[in-house]
């Protein structure tokens, strides 16, 4: 093992000690209920996709390495259609979403008591799953990496529990299923907000 290596794992074993040591209660976990909005996308070829509004959940995991730093892991679901129109007239596909996310998070200091903001910026995947996927219908799950980015607010109302509030937007290949009659090639947004509650320990 070279100097450099020795170094840096040396350096992140202090940093780490020293992050553990400045946070009394590193741990949080997250239950949010959700909205998802997300933008209609158009390809130049004249074949357009709109997605219906939907409800879920949003269920995560954060460790807060420091006063200012952490990292988040997120689970969100929803159910909604996704509607495609074209030359070969209209086709709704309803689907099971699964979102799974890692999270880099910014703790910003706002200097008001019990109200925590912060950043995120992270990556994922998207698991598009149909409900119905005949014999012979060719449609299949599929997934899409997307960009996650975002903020909120904890509000702490005691020492270990409060409400969350939160804005997340994803961005991602619009999903066509594997039917290359519904493929776009397109990127699209999908604007995420939520609220629920949290609990750290």
């Amino acid at each position: 093992m070279n100097r450099t290596a020795v170094a840096t794992i040396a350096g992140f074993l202090i940093f780490s000690t020293g992050a553990m040591a400045q946070v009394e209660q590193p741990s949080q976990i997250t239950v949010q209920g959700t909205a998802l909005v997300a933008k209609d996308t158009t390809s130049d070829s004249g074949l357009s996709r709109q997605q219906t509004k939907s409800g879920g959940f949003l269920v995560g995991y954060s460790y807060q390495l420091s006063q200012w730093a952490g990292l988040e892991g997120n689970y969100g679901y929803t159910r909604n259609i996704q509607n495609y129109s074209g030359s070969f007239g209209q086709s709704g596909i309803q689907s099971d979403i699964h979102e799974l996310t890692g999270s880099f998070v910014f703790h910003i200091p706002a200097g008001i008591r019990h109200v925590r903001p912060y950043a995120l910026a992270g990556a994922g995947a998207l698991i598009f799953d149909p409900t119905d996927r005949s014999v012979g219908n060719g449609i299949e799950r599929q997934t899409k990496a997307a960009f996650v980015y975002g903020g909120g607010i904890n509000f702490d109302v005691t020492r270990n529990f409060g409400v969350r509030t939160e804005y997340r937007g994803l961005v991602y290949n619009v999903p066509d299923f594997t039917q290359s009659s519904l493929h776009l090639d397109k990127v699209t947004h999908l604007a995420q907000p939520s609220v629920g509650f949290f609990f750290r320990f």
